[in-house]
């Protein structure tokens, strides 16, 4: 399926939605759809609650799988969220699933300061020194890889001037005194072993891949146990642990790939129950 059929079901997926009119999509047989990592009949949870779909507005698209990929904002009753969204769109057009990511920061057990949503042109372009489909979920793998149980060990590549936006937050190279690391770009942060407190990052999954934008979407979750007290960063610094309490996010999150380099990173993750599952694969 091409480019413009997927952003056309894409869209009319949206509009339903906007309308709070699940009936409006083309659901196929046997339809699979889930909000913040729990199956759902297509038509509850935030379907009786939208009030609108927010300004912020990014789409991308697998012509190889049939899968469209949407990050946005929602707007309920009092709140504006993060908004994730995964559709398969089979040949006919009807949508076989549906994945939802919704950042209601009310609910949240991390409250990231003063969330913003823009658009960033390098999301929105096509990648101009693109690399094999392989070699992006490579790239994509290895920040994974790079997080979990972070050591100070680079296991990917990242453009000198990658940012990370987290939960509408922008984690690098920012001017907030969030946290001691906001200041810093990414591949620094990570060379500090900063982040020595994420146990596990396990149910990595990478179900779609926009080749041309050079863009892939990734779930997983990031298990913590919460026992780690203080550590020693690469610099020989001793910090406290962020997280002491056994702990799990589910998340969003794409990698903006050129030139062999993760250039940006937009990542959705919510708090779910400690070794949670997914309903997608188990993991």
């Amino acid at each position: 399926m091409d480019r413009g059929a997927l952003y056309a079901a894409l869209d009319g997926y949206l509009a339903a939605l906007g309308r709070q009119d699940a009936g409006a999509v083309r659901w196929a047989a046997g339809a699979r759809h889930s909000e913040n990592n729990v199956m759902l009949e297509p038509g509850d949870g935030v379907w009786q609650t939208i009030e609108r779909i927010g300004d912020y507005q990014l789409r991308f698209a697998d012509e190889q799988t049939g899968g469209v990929g949407y990050f946005g904002t929602i707007i309920e009753p009092g709140e504006e969220s993060a908004f994730s969204l995964r559709l398969r769109v089979e040949d006919d057009g009807c949508v076989s699933e549906s994945e939802m990511v919704i950042v209601r920061n009310s609910d949240s057990g991390l409250v990231l300061p003063d969330p913003k949503f823009w658009t960033k042109p390098i999301l929105e372009s096509d990648a101009e020194a693109p690399v094999s489909r392989e070699e992006m979920v490579r790239l994509a793998d290895g920040y994974f890889e790079t997080l979990e149980l972070n050591d100070g060990g680079i296991h990917t590549r990242f453009h000198p001037d990658c940012n990370r936006v987290e939960n509408g937050f922008q984690s690098t190279n920012s001017t907030s005194d969030f946290m001691p690391t906001t200041r810093m770009g990414c591949e620094e942060q990570f060379a500090l072993g900063w982040y020595r407190y994420d146990d596990r990052l396990r149910g990595r999954r990478f179900p779609l891949v926009d080749e041309q934008r050079g863009i892939v979407l990734a779930h997983g979750f990031i298990d913590h146990c919460g026992r780690l007290d203080r550590y020693q960063l690469t610099n020989g610094e001793w910090v406290d642990s962020f997280i002491r309490r056994p702990h799990s996010f589910y998340l969003a999150e794409i990698f903006k790939i050129d030139h062999g380099m993760i250039c940006q990173i937009e990542a959705n993750f919510i708090t779910v129950p400690y070794h949670m599952k997914s309903p997608w694969d188990g993991q």
